[in-house]
C-alpha cells in the first residue's frame, strides 16, 4: 500500500510540474473567504470582440506539435516543394493524387475497427493574401502593428456591488488604454460587517475605446467567494495561458480566479481490479465470529444491568446521608464565611489605623497653624505699636532733614561766594561773553589753540584753575563727574574711562595744556572739561546755551549757586554757630549784629594760584 501511495503522490507531482500549476496551498477555506480579505481585482487579456461560439482547442499555426490538427490543406502546403506567396486570385485546384489518397484513407478506415472521420471533400482550396506584408516598409508595418494594438487597448475601470446595499460599494479610477489593466488596491472594512462578512458580490467592468463615444458594460459577473480557484501567491509562478477578459481577485492569502475552461488532466490512477468469484456465492461470516458477537452482546447486557444496579445504590446513598452531607456543606460554607469575613475584619482594621494615622497628623497640621496664626497675630500688633511710635518719629526726621538740607544749602552758598571771592571771574571791557579768571584770559572759540592773540601758558594756567573749581564742586554738590580731573596749575590733565577704542592710560589722560601737547589730545581734554561742567548745571536744572564758553558757564553755574533765601552762615574756627531757632546760621555778636569775617589775603584776588588752593583745602579739610 505504501508504494502505491508513494506512486500516487509522485504522479501528482509530477503532473503538476508538467502542467505548471503552482503548489502553493491557500490560507483560507473556501468557507471563509469574505469580502474583508479581498484586496484588489486586476483584469488580464481584455477583448472587446465575441468569442466564438465554439472554443478552440489548438492554434491553427502550430505545425510543428504532434498533435495539431491534420487537414488536407495543411497536408497539401507540407508537400509542396516550393513555397511562393498566394494571391486573392489564384485558386488552388486539389490534384486528382490527393483525391485519391483521401479516398484510400476512408477505406482503411471503414474496415479497422475505428469509427472513421469524415472529412470535407475540398474541390477547390485558397489562401490568404499575404502580399500587403511581403515587401512593405518598416514604417507600414510599425503603422500596421501600432492600429492593430490600438483596437485591442482600451480605457476600463469596474464597480463592487452588494445584494443588500443599492448603491455601488466600491468604484475604482479609470485605467486608460491597458489590455492587462491593474488596479489600486482598496480596503472594504470601512463599510462595516453588514457588507465585510458577506461572500457573494457582483463586478461590473466598463470599456470604452478610442472610436466609441460612450462606455459599454463589458463584464458583469456575479459570484460567490467560495467558487474561486486559488492559482498561487504570485503570477509570477503561475504559467498557464489565462483566459480572454480573465478576472484575478487579489485576496489576503493569494490570488483567485473564477475561470471554468482551464484544461486539468488529472492523472490516471490504477484501478484495482476486482477478485473473480462465482456468480452464485456470496460472501458471508464463520461459526466462531458469530459466537464472539453473541458474547460481546452478553457481555454489553451484563454491563448495562450492572450499570443500573450501582447507580440506584448510589442514588440510595446519598439519600440516607443527605442529613449528614447538609452539616458538612453548612460548616465548610460557615468556614468560607468566617474566613471571608476575617480578611474584611483585617482589611477594615488597616484602614481605620491609616484613617487614625491621617487624622493625627491633620490635628497636629491644625495645631502647627493655630501657633503660626497666634505668633502671626502678635507680630502684627507689635508692628501696629512700633508704626505709631514710627510715624512719630518720622514726622520729626522729616523736619530735621528739612532743617539739614536748609543748612546744607547755606553752606553751598557760603562755599560758592567763597570760590567767587578766590577765584574771581570777570567780563572784560567791551568784549561780550569774554570773562577772565583771575585775570588770566581763556577764549570761548570752538578751539582755545586756534584762537587769536591767545597765550598757550595763560590758556593752560586758566584751565587749570576751571579745572581745580570744577572738582570742587563736584564734592561740594555731592555730583561725581564722569571723566576725573587732576588739577595741576597749568599742567593739569583730565581722564577718559569710558571709550572703549584705548586701552593703556596714559592714552586715556588728556592734557589741558597745549605746549609740548598734540593739538587734537588737547581740544579734546577741553571738551571733556565742559562735558562735567555741563553735567553739574544739568543737575542743578540749568540748562546751557553753547558747550563751548567755558567761564561763562562756569560764572552762571556759581551765580546761581549763591542766590537763594536766608541768612549766611558765619565761618568761624571750629564750624559755624547754630543760629537761635536751631539751624545753622550766620553768627552775631553780643549786640544782635551779624559779625563779619575778616579780610585775609586771599580776599584781594592777587595772590598766586598754589597758594589759593592749599588755603582752599585747610579751610575745607
Amino acid at each position: 500500500m505504501s508504494s502505491e501511495h508513494g506512486t500516487t503522490n509522485n504522479g501528482l507531482s509530477n503532473f503538476a510540474d508538467v502542467k505548471g500549476l503552482s503548489r502553493d496551498r491557500p490560507w483560507l477555506l473556501p468557507s471563509n473567504r469574505k469580502l474583508r480579505h479581498l484586496q484588489g481585482i486586476s483584469l488580464r487579456n481584455l477583448t472587446l470582440s465575441r468569442q466564438p461560439t465554439k472554443p478552440r482547442g489548438k492554434t491553427i499555426d502550430d505545425e510543428s506539435l504532434p498533435h495539431a490538427l491534420k487537414t488536407p490543406e495543411k497536408a497539401l502546403a507540407q508537400r509542396e516543394k516550393k513555397l511562393e506567396h498566394s494571391r486573392s486570385s489564384s485558386d488552388l485546384k486539389s490534384p486528382p493524387r490527393i483525391i485519391g489518397a483521401l479516398k484510400q484513407e476512408e477505406q482503411e478506415g471503414s474496415e479497422s475497427d475505428l469509427p472513421a472521420v469524415s472529412r470535407p471533400v475540398v474541390g477547390k482550396l485558397r489562401r490568404r493574401s499575404t502580399l500587403n506584408w511581403t515587401n512593405a516598409p518598416p514604417r507600414v508595418r510599425q503603422n500596421k502593428l501600432e492600429d492593430v494594438t490600438r483596437e485591442r487597448m482600451a480605457n476600463t475601470w469596474f464597480s463592487l456591488h452588494c445584494s443588500n446595499v443599492p448603491e455601488p460599494i466600491y468604484v475604482s479610477e479609470v485605467m486608460e488604454k491597458a489590455m492587462n489593466p491593474n488596479f489600486r488596491f482598496f480596503d472594504l472594512n470601512i463599510y462595516g460587517p453588514s457588507v465585510t462578512r458577506l461572500d457573494e458580490l457582483t463586478i461590473k467592468y466598463w470599456a470604452r475605446t478610442e472610436n466609441m463615444h460612450e462606455y459599454i458594460l463589458l463584464i458583469e459577473l456575479g459570484l460567490g467567494l467560495r467558487s474561486l480557484q486559488f492559482i498561487g501567491k504570485s503570477l509570477e509562478s503561475f504559467h498557464h495561458p489565462l483566459p480572454q477578459n480573465c478576472i484575478l481577485f487579489h485576496l489576503s492569502d493569494g490570488i483567485y480566479t473564477s475561470f471554468t475552461d482551464l484544461p486539468l488532466d488529472e492523472p490516471v490512477l490504477a484501478a484495482s481490479k476486482p477478485s473473480k468469484q462465482p456468480p452464485g456465492l456470496q460472501p458471508t461470516s464463520s461459526f466462531n465470529a458469530l459466537m464472539q458477537l453473541s458474547n460481546l452482546d452478553d457481555c454489553i447486557q451484563d454491563a448495562l444491568s450492572t450499570r443500573e444496579k450501582l447507580s440506584s445504590q448510589i442514588s440510595n446513598l446519598l439519600e440516607a446521608q443527605k442529613k449528614s452531607t447538609s452539616t458538612v456543606n453548612a460548616a465548610s460554607q460557615a468556614e468560607q464565611s468566617l474566613a471571608s469575613t476575617n480578611r474584611a475584619l483585617g482589611t477594615s482594621m488597616k484602614q481605620l489605623k491609616k484613617a487614625k494615622d491621617r487624622r493625627s497628623e491633620l490635628q497636629a497640621s491644625l495645631e502647627a497653624r493655630r501657633a503660626a496664626i497666634a505668633s502671626g497675630n502678635f507680630s502684627q500688633q507689635k508692628a501696629q505699636n512700633h508704626l505709631v511710635s514710627a510715624q512719630v518719629d518720622l514726622c520729626s526726621q522729616k523736619s530735621l532733614s528739612q532743617t539739614a538740607k536748609s543748612a546744607l544749602s547755606g553752606q553751598i552758598r557760603h562755599i560758592c561766594e567763597d570760590l567767587l571771592h578766590i577765584y574771581p571771574i570777570e567780563p572784560l571791557e567791551q568784549k561780550p561773553l569774554l570773562f577772565t579768571i583771575r585775570g588770566l584770559h581763556l577764549p570761548n572759540a570752538a578751539s582755545p589753540s586756534t584762537s587769536q592773540h591767545a597765550d598757550p601758558a595763560v590758556t593752560a594756567a586758566a584751565l587749570g584753575i576751571v579745572a581745580h573749581i570744577t572738582r570742587l564742586l563736584s564734592f561740594y554738590l555731592s555730583s561725581p563727574i564722569p571723566y576725573p580731573l587732576t588739577p595741576h596749575g597749568s599742567t593739569s590733565t583730565i581722564l577718559d574711562p569710558i571709550s572703549t577704542n584705548m586701552q593703556s592710560f596714559a592714552a586715556r589722560t588728556f592734557p589741558l595744556y597745549q605746549k609740548g601737547a598734540v593739538t587734537y589730545r588737547f581740544e579734546y581734554g577741553v571738551f571733556l572739561l565742559n562735558t562735567n561742567i555741563e553735567l553739574l548745571m544739568g543737575r542743578q536744572g540749568l540748562r546751557m546755551v553753547d558747550q563751548r564758553h567755558t567761564l561763562p558757564n562756569l560764572k552762571y553755574l556759581l551765580t546761581v549757586l549763591t542766590t537763594g533765601k536766608g541768612e549766611l552762615a558765619t565761618r568761624r574756627k571750629g564750624g559755624s554757630k547754630p543760629g537761635e531757632n536751631g539751624s545753622i546760621g550766620e553768627g552775631r555778636g553780643p549786640s544782635g549784629q551779624v559779625e563779619q569775617p575778616e579780610k585775609g589775603p586771599l580776599m584781594n584776588g592777587k595772590q598766586p594760584i598754589q597758594d589759593t588752593s592749599m588755603v582752599v583745602e585747610e579751610e575745607h579739610g
